[in-house]
């Protein structure tokens, strides 16, 4: 069997300087970099996801309460989609697209250019075991973790290449995780850009 990182939206938006950043977003990107050329045979497969919205319709918000609904962010064609410029994108074998119509946080929600989904492409390539990385621990990182655990991976998230909006949210994030059987190491990132 085959492991995989997962690459969660590490985007100019989610980052210093972007429409809903995240304090430590642009050293997680550094960090995922770091990792990827210190061990370059840690990992059979690595993937991405990318908010991508078109019209994502009460996921945008004005004002944004926060919580349902958020600034403007990481729409399609514009900078703040893109992947941050610290995050070595040359072993990205796939990109996860999610969000164009409705919100999704899980990078399960996503597809592929060719309209494959996550967990078919994983499978596909016998793939059992997963490692998440990305922004923010507390929301997409969190569903995304959630949910390769629901699709039968073995799923470990590491904290350390993580950064979360808030103390609060990551506390629940955090339960959440244990409690569906996610393994997690290191610490990670929190607090407000």
């Amino acid at each position: 069997m085959a492991n995989a990182l997962i690459i969660v939206d590490v985007q100019n938006d989610f980052c210093e300087g972007g429409s809903l950043a995240v304090a430590g977003g642009a050293g997680v990107a550094a960090g995922i970099s770091r990792l990827l050329a210190a061990k370059p045979d840690r990992w059979d497969h690595v993937v991405a996801t990318k908010d991508y919205h078109v019209d994502p319709g009460a996921h945008f918000g004005n004002p944004p309460d926060y919580v349902d609904s958020w600034p403007a962010h990481c729409v399609v064609g514009t900078p703040g989609s893109e992947f941050h410029p610290e995050l070595a994108t040359g072993r990205i074998e796939a990109i996860f697209h999610k969000g164009a119509h409705a919100a999704a946080y899980s990078g399960f929600e996503g597809h592929a250019a060719d309209g494959e989904h996550l967990a078919d492409w994983l499978r596909a390539r016998g793939v059992d075991r997963v490692d998440v990385v990305g922004v923010a621990t507390d929301h997409c990182v969190r569903a995304t973790a959630l949910d390769a655990a629901r699709e039968g991976f073995a799923t470990t998230v590491l904290l350390d290449l993580t950064a979360a909006v808030a103390p609060e949210t990551l506390d629940v994030a955090l339960r959440a995780m244990e409690g569906a059987g996610v393994a997690m190491t290191g610490t990670p990132v929190v607090g407000a850009a």
